[in-house]
């Protein structure tokens, strides 16, 4: 007699609710993405316990005929599918027939259907694969599905099972993921007997964002549109000074449904790219609706991760949309002011008296300082060469203009966002311009204090300088072979052994951003030539610091990243610190340059460079607004 037999029915279930059922989360997931197939408009969902007690699912769907309801728990039974043709234009979120003989496996299941508004239903009672029960019962049109004492006769899989508050987080998530997938529909989601989750049918995405996150979040997110000939996207993405600590913001929607991309998400982080501080990410829900056969949902049981028949035109359309939607804003993050607890009342201001001519708002400020500003007509700077064209001193700095900190000319570096604004943007729409600022002092030597009609405006002058010379190497390191000079004297680098050998390969990248290396015997390399645009006096550190950004890449290295880790190095060594005194002429030059930046708003490294404080905010400080 042979070894290889047959598999019992149930055990067979029981090997397929492992790859279905990993957790209550698993079972709220299938049974929510039926009742969204059957065209709920309200689903109701309760657990208790975690879901490992119980977990109840009711919707106003559809429902089942009662020859269907014993069927749809046999092994792959479905009604979405017909034939192997139908596996390429997947258009329902369910589609294996597994989830539910899968769940009734390992559970104690009650199915209660109707598809009629007549009052009459089916009810078919089944525990661990058997069916005990099943018959006619009182109904509403819909499904309610209970499942109790979930892998109850499986206490292997039940033994490693997570904490309550761990499995309640996973159904959460997932809950939260469908509102925001599905604002058409009613949710309700409820945990003992406490709501956790209320959603309104007809609501729109940002309503769905503001019932889950906060309405304080809700108005910080920035909506984003766009299409081509394949791919539509609506969606609302956060603002940079509004992150958290992991992806879990990042929610992403393609054809209704949730799904997790690696890719995707990489995509996204591109758009912000150094528009976040490091370790920190944006909240971004992105609805990506597509023709089906575009896009496998096949090809892991929980049909969680996709497939892509063009992933790299998608992903490129999403960083485009990203950058596009974030370069059409102002990123200056506003200062938090104390909340007013009672109704605003405006004080009346008395005007005593009033000048013959309203002065400008920085001159007025300036009128009594002790410092004589001298007039804009009475000096210009060239930009080109980073020298005034007077070098006559301000007064009362005892710095000579031919002192101001090193700013580079203007650069411009054409990115996606400029070119995907035509599609992206009305004809008539315009970008928001970075705020005209008058400086009117220095904070601790480190902050620019500015003004104008709007507010109250503090620079951290390290980030805006070093914002200004990032766009600037990073437009020099695009040609850097043309700048190389020949050094008279070498410059000499020390390598460990194993170090050294991983240099040597590296050479080309190095002269590809204009830095040649040549071995100079053991571990040691000299520097024949390097771009004459480096941080004078910084040279050695500069090429030390690539050489070691590239030694800690394990994964191989684009040039690309080559040479924007290098512009950023630059940047940071070529920027005035923190505790150095700058002139107004000085503050002024900062800000004009870096006004005319692609992005003046965050250093290369994602600091903000500029926090507001609106007039009101001001005013709500000092209680002038009661």
């Amino acid at each position: 007699m042979g070894n290889i037999r047959l598999l019992d029915e149930q055990i067979a279930n029981q090997i397929a609710a492992g790859e279905v059922v990993e957790r209550p989360s698993s079972v709220v997931k299938e049974l929510v993405e039926n009742s969204i197939d059957a065209g709920a408009t309200r689903i109701d969902v309760a657990i208790e316990e975690g879901g490992l007690g119980l977990i109840r699912i009711t919707d106003n769907g559809s429902g089942m005929e009662s020859d269907d309801c014993e069927l749809a728990f046999s092994r792959h039974a479905t009604s979405k599918i017909s034939s192997s043709k139908d596996l390429f234009a997947i258009r329902t979120l369910g589609f294996r027939g597994e989830a539910l003989p899968s769940i009734a496996a390992v559970s104690k299941l009650e199915c209660i259907t109707s598809s009629v508004d007549s009052g009459l239903g089916r009810k078919i009672v089944i525990h661990g694969g058997k069916v005990l029960e099943a018959g006619e019962v009182n109904a509403a049109r819909g499904t309610e599905i209970t499942v109790s004492e979930l892998f109850y006769n499986t206490p292997a899989r039940l033994k490693y099972m997570k904490t309550v508050q761990t499995e309640l987080g996973h159904v959460s998530d997932y809950m939260y993921r469908l509102a925001l997938a599905h604002p058409e529909i009613s949710f309700t989601l409820s945990h003992n007997g406490n709501v956790l989750l209320q959603t309104l049918a007809g609501s729109d995405m940002l309503q769905a964002i503001a019932a889950i996150y906060g309405t304080a979040i809700g108005k910080q997110m920035i909506p984003v549109e766009a299409n081509d000939l394949d791919y539509s996207i609506h969606g609302y993405i956060s603002r940079t000074e509004l992150t958290r600590s992991n992806r879990s913001g990042i929610s992403l929607i393609i054809n209704g449904r949730y799904v997790r991309n690696l890719a995707l998400n990489a995509a996204i982080l591109r758009g912000y790219h150094t528009l976040l501080p490091i370790n920190r990410y944006p909240i971004v829900v992105l609805q990506i609706t597509m023709d089906p056969t575009l896009v496998d949902v096949n090809v892991h049981p929980s049909k969680l991760e996709v497939r892509f028949s063009k992933e790299n035109e998608l992903m490129q359309f999403v960083e485009t949309l990203i950058k596009s939607a974030l370069g059409n804003q102002v990123l200056i993050p506003q200062a938090a002011a104390p909340a007013l607890s009672k109704p605003t009342y405006v004080q009346e201001q008395l005007v005593l008296s009033r000048p013959a001519e309203p002065l400008p708002v920085y001159e007025e400020t300036k009128r009594n300082e002790s410092v004589q500003r001298p007039n804009k007509e009475s000096y210009s700077y060239n930009y080109q060469s980073n020298t005034p064209v007077s070098n006559s001193t301000v007064s009362g700095t005892g710095r000579a203009r031919s002192d101001l900190p090193y700013v580079p000319p203007a650069v411009t570096i054409r990115g996606v966002a400029e070119e995907s604004r035509q599609f992206l943007a009305a004809p008539d729409a315009t970008v928001p311009q970075f705020p005209s600022l008058a400086p009117i002092g220095q904070l601790h030597g480190t902050y620019l204090l500015a003004q104008n009609e709007t507010g109250f405006y503090m620079i951290d002058q390290h980030a805006a300088h070093e914002r200004i010379n990032y766009e600037y190497y990073y437009d020099k390191f695009g040609t850097p072979t043309e700048a190389s000079q020949e050094l008279l004297v070498p410059l000499t680098l020390e390598f460990t052994p194993s170090e050294a050998g991983h240099i040597a390969s590296k050479l080309p990248l190095l002269e590809n951003v204009g830095v040649f290396l040549e071995s100079f015997g053991g571990n040691s390399f000299i520097v024949r030539a390097y771009p004459h645009w480096f941080p004078a006096g910084e040279e050695k550190a500069i090429i030390e610091e690539m050489c070691e950004w590239l030694l800690s890449e394990k994964k191989g290295v684009e040039l690309a990243k080559l040479r924007e880790k290098s512009s950023i190095m630059c940047s940071c060594k070529a920027s005035i610190k923190a505790n150095q005194a700058l002139s107004v002429l000085e503050m002024e030059v900062l800000l004009d340059r870096l006004s005319k930046c692609k992005n003046p708003y965050t250093c290369p490294h994602g600091r903000p460079i500029v926090v507001s404080f609106s007039t009101y905010e001001l005013e709500k400080m000092f209680k002038r607004v009661m």
